[in-house]
């Protein structure tokens, strides 16, 4: 039986990307298919660190590796080369310096007037901090979001993920399928872009719409949800769980099911609002009844009756869990030095496309792909061998 092409097979894309933003965007291509060439500068190595370690395996399986020196003559003609034949490229290149390397969208769409050229910028593409180098922590701090992380009175707080790092990426791959989709109706590429800013403010989500409408600044609430109650952290026999039993229904179901008669009878809890309001009360009368119930028995006993409740895994629980072993959120990937190895997969699932055992190849090596590629362009032998003597093309052979 013939395998379905996945959704971007077909689709070429030029990964100039570095650091954690980019290749998240890149990624979502090449998880659904598409060719991505991963073009490396030489020597430079892998800014994400050990380019075998489990971080860049998992930021750059699937792609080949071209070693090219952009800086160079014949290096930024290879570029032009491959731009012409590419439908995708993806950046995050500080402004400056790709439009002084000459491979800014408005330098290749000269080329390739239906390229789709995506860039990720620390603050956006214009504007007075448009020059400014950014990392997701100082992003997470401008933007807010270290503002309403962490318990009261304990200072910001940041994330414990890249949030504003894999936001930008996730938007641009976004971004990036729909100027694919306008494309298709109208042959015109176009430049798509986002910043970790831009991506952050809009993760603050209904936090920051408090402010755009209401004027209100919200606050650090510590594992409390902001504006519901009961919805925090609990404490069990064995453990600790989430517990949301916030509206008066499942307020109501969750009295019933634990006998507690006196809290559903109270008049200061009756209500949302009331809720809210003697939060702190609240969350000690609760602590006391679920720190006498296991935390297996607290989960069965909530979830049973429609009220969300779960453990509070590290990353290693969760991944034994039951129901992500069920999904299957890993995938194989076989690497000729580190052998096989287990990186997680896409999250998205398409009713006609089957998650396969194993990534179609692991991350390159630095070069790994050079010649093939070049090959591809109809480089001879001659030709690609002056291109490593100049060192304007290394290939993995001199490198490993």
């Amino acid at each position: 039986m013939t395998k379905e092409p996945l959704p971007l097979a077909g689709y070429t894309v030029l990964d100039l990307t570095i650091a954690r933003a980019g290749p998240t965007a890149v990624r979502l291509l090449t998880d659904w298919g598409a060719n991505v060439i991963r073009i490396e500068a030489p020597l430079e190595g892998d800014i994400a660190g050990n380019r075998n370690g489990p971080d860049s395996q998992n930021l750059h399986r699937n792609k080949r590796s071209l070693c090219l020196n952009l800086k160079s003559e014949k290096g930024l003609e290879i570029f032009i080369n491959l731009v012409k034949q590419a439908d995708i490229i993806v950046e995050n290149f500080r402004v400056d310096v790709k439009k002084r390397l000459g491979i800014d969208y408005e330098s290749v769409k000269k080329y390739n007037p239906s390229i789709i050229y995506g860039s990720i910028s620390g603050f956006g593409q214009e504007g007075p901090y448009a020059e400014r180098p950014a990392v997701d922590q100082v992003i997470q701090g401008m933007s807010g979001l270290m503002s309403i992380t962490g318990e009261p009175g304990r200072g910001p707080m940041r994330a414990g993920i890249a949030v504003s790092d894999t936001s930008a990426g996730m938007f641009l791959g976004q971004g990036i399928l729909l100027a694919l989709l306008n494309r298709e109706k109208t042959g015109r590429g176009e430049w798509v872009h986002t910043s970790l800013l831009e991506s952050m403010l809009c993760k603050l989500d209904f936090q920051a719409a408090r402010f755009t409408m209401n004027g209100e600044i919200p606050e650090q609430e510590g594992n409390n949800h902001p504006t519901l109650s009961p919805m925090g952290v609990f404490h069990t026999i064995d453990g600790m769980v989430n517990l949301a039993a916030s509206t008066d229904k499942m307020w109501n179901t969750f009295c019933n099911v634990t006998d507690a008669a006196e809290l559903a009878n109270n008049k200061d809890y009756k209500t949302v609002e009331g809720r809210l309001k003697n939060r702190e009360d609240l969350w000690n009368e609760i602590n006391a009844i679920t720190s006498e119930i296991s935390t297996q028995d607290l989960v069965e006993k909530m979830n049973a009756v429609g009220i969300p409740c779960g453990p509070i895994n590290n990353i290693g629980e969760a991944f034994n869990d039951d129901q992500v072993k069920f999904l299957k959120m890993t995938k194989r990937a076989i690497h000729s030095q580190i052998g096989s190895c287990n990186i997680i997969r896409s999250p998205i699932t398409l009713s006609n496309f089957e998650h396969e055992i194993d990534f179609d190849r692991p991350g390159p090596e630095l070069g790994e792909h050079s010649e093939e590629i070049l090959r591809e362009l109809n480089y001879s032998d001659e030709a690609i061998a002056e291109l490593k003597d100049s060192g304007v093309v290394k290939s993995s052979s001199l490198n490993l």
